[in-house]
């Protein structure tokens, strides 16, 4: 059996290597191309304030962009802190978004950890997307010509407690025996905030991402998060504002009922929020066919779940806790926000290029 041949490593192999991924389209290049992630610099540093180093040993730590980059890649890819660290080690398309060259070290899952952490205090990764929403506010990709809301759930790791401890725990209270000296590690694996909720048969564990987006561009305007538990209405009132004055509102029918439409009338948006039926009391044929026009708008919102769950891998979490579900909720939506505004700028370039051709 004669041996494969082994050809010599070159100097310019991964130059090599990196041009043709680049020509199989490879898409963290075109993120990088369209987005300046500079912009999000003096945000990071207000939030990793730089104090004095007490002695010049040791690693610098890690650029706070390209650290930004990692988890912005982890929730595009839903990977845990472990697997962020090999596919970094692993794959040259991720060390070049980040901005890493072959020989250089790569952030760790401590350092990765340590980072997200840090995002958890005073809401901080509110600030990282608030700032990208300004940008592309400014670029006028926000049509605001209607807006649109619904939840999904993030499901988390499934708890495996007694009958006894959930319901503790649902009255918002810590079982005595897990906060016993011999089980004083066992809490930090418990996420107390998490719950339980049924919905069309399914049972579903951990937290809910309410968000309010923008009906022309997709784009999320704005989002909360809460337990599964909490019904997707009760968030409408966080969300909507006096910038959506005037503005149609697009929901389906568990937005209705007379709470939701004080929300509504709060902020004078017209409420275009699907009817329901009730028991005799069902929908004329005329409620029917106004439902149907304004599905055609509100099935839109599906789109940015449908994004998520599949072009982002999934909408669940590896995390315990309600303030790092923000965390990775909140980078989830920012990480949605960055791959649409690519998709609309793309979009109207293509556009100009049609109309030049028609001009011509």
């Amino acid at each position: 059996m004669t041996s494969k041949k082994r050809a010599t490593r070159g100097f310019f192999d991964e130059f090599e290597q990196l041009e043709r991924l680049s020509k199989l389209k490879d898409p963290l290049e075109k993120l990088n191309a369209k987005i300046d992630f500079e912009l999000f610099r003096d945000t990071l540093n207000t939030i990793y304030e730089k104090t004095e180093r007490k002695s010049k040993a040791g690693a610098k730590p890690f650029d706070y962009v390209l650290m930004l980059k990692v988890v912005i890649l982890q929730r595009l890819y839903n990977l845990s802190d472990e697997q962020t660290e090999f596919h970094l080690n692993d794959r040259l398309t991720f060390k070049r978004f980040v901005g890493l060259e072959f020989g250089h070290k790569v952030p760790d899952t401590n350092t990765i950890w340590n980072f997200k952490e840090r995002l958890k205090e005073n809401d901080n990764e509110r600030k990282l997307f608030d700032r990208f929403y300004k940008e592309i506010e400014e670029e006028k990709l926000i049509v605001s010509e209607g807006k649109m809301v619904d939840a999904s759930f993030h499901e988390v790791p499934r708890q495996r407690n007694s009958r006894e401890e959930n319901k503790t725990v649902k009255e918002g209270c810590i079982p005595e025996e897990w906060t016993e000296e011999k089980n004083k590690n066992k809490l930090r694996h418990k996420d107390t905030d998490a719950r339980w909720v049924k919905k069309n048969n399914e049972t579903f564990y951990g937290y809910k991402n309410h968000v309010k987006a923008d009906l022309g561009s997709k784009l999320i305007d704005d989002y909360t998060v809460t337990d599964a538990s909490v019904h997707d209405s009760q968030a409408l009132e966080v969300l909507l504002t006096e910038k959506d004055k005037g503005q149609a509102l697009y929901a389906d029918s568990a937005y209705t009922g007379d709470e939701q439409q004080t929300s509504i009338t709060k902020v004078e948006m017209v409420n275009k929020v699907l009817e329901k039926g009730y028991k005799n009391k069902p929908l004329t044929d005329e409620q029917k066919g106004n439902n149907r026009n304004k599905s055609k708008y509100r099935a839109r919102v599906e789109h940015i779940f449908g994004f998520i769950e599949n072009s982002m891998n999934g909408t669940y979490m590896r995390c315990i806790g309600m303030a790092r579900a923000r965390v990775v909720i909140g980078l989830t939506n920012l990480a949605y926000n960055i791959c649409r505004t690519v998709q609309l700028v793309t979009l109207s370039k293509e556009r100009c290029v049609q109309l030049a051709k028609l001009g011509s």
